[in-house]
């Protein structure tokens, strides 16, 4: 089985972090590569931060998709998730959603810690577009500038821990996902230091991956997942052209 994740991102240093957790949470035998948006921000934060991630995702997907049986957007907020599932002839998971499933096997409530106080409004509009705000019990955030993005866990792990007490403590939550590729990795490290559940997005993600390939559940060929229909298009990668060929991915 082979896995492909995209982070939408421009860090390479947070490209490290993914790989490493997606390669310990991996079966034997699973092989892993990850690639680095060729353009775009350090890290998201906004919509229109995400809006650009997903047309870096969607160019990535497009040149390479079809070397893996599945594709990771490995970013939280899941940027153009939706849209590579229609387009993409395997199956395509996001790291939140992924985080969330796996959430929501664990406890009624959960909390999202976050790396910035912005990235708030837009991972709450991502709960909501999964249908899942009705347990969501918080969303919190960090408050200090980040510098050094690869290195969150390292100069804000504390912080993070604390964050993530207050939402048990003070807003009941029952499960903290970790939100975001920069805490990569860091829902294993404090297993036990937590008073509940912590989940992770990559893992989540390469886990879930794994069981959609093994089920082989098929392509929706109707509906609103089915292949974008065939029409004119210019400007587009020839990467992205080939993608819209429905020859190409049936």
């Amino acid at each position: 089985m082979r896995l492909l994740l995209i982070n939408p991102n421009t860090s390479d240093s947070v490209s490290e972090l993914i790989r490493a957790e997606a390669l310990r949470s991996a079966s034997v035998g699973t092989e892993i590569e990850v690639l680095t948006a060729p353009f775009g921000v350090a890290y998201i934060e906004t919509r229109f931060e995400a809006l650009i991630g997903a047309f870096a995702a969607a160019e990535l997907a497009a040149a390479h998709h079809e070397r893996f049986d599945a594709v990771i957007v490995a970013a939280f907020g899941d940027p153009g998730l939706g849209g590579l599932r229609e387009a993409l002839p395997c199956p395509v998971i996001g790291l939140t959603e992924a985080a969330l499933a796996s959430a929501c096997l664990l406890g009624q409530r959960f909390s999202i810690v976050a790396i910035s106080q912005r990235i708030r409004a837009w991972y709450r509009e991502t709960v909501e577009h999964y249908g899942l705000v009705g347990r969501l019990a918080s969303i919190r955030g960090l408050d200090e500038a980040l510098s050094d993005i690869g290195n969150v866990q390292g100069n804000q792990g504390e912080r993070l821990v604390q964050l993530a007490e207050r939402c048990v403590d003070e807003d009941g939550a029952d499960v903290i996902v970790l939100a975001g590729a920069p805490l990569a990795g860091l829902a294993r490290s404090l297993r036990g230091r937590l008073p509940v559940p912590a989940v992770d997005g990559v893992s989540s993600a390469i886990r879930h991956a794994q069981s959609l390939v093994a089920l082989q559940p098929g392509r929706a060929t109707r509906g609103s997942f089915a292949a974008p229909p065939v029409k004119p298009n210019q400007g587009l990668s020839p990467a992205l052209v080939r993608l819209l060929d429905r020859s190409r991915v049936s």
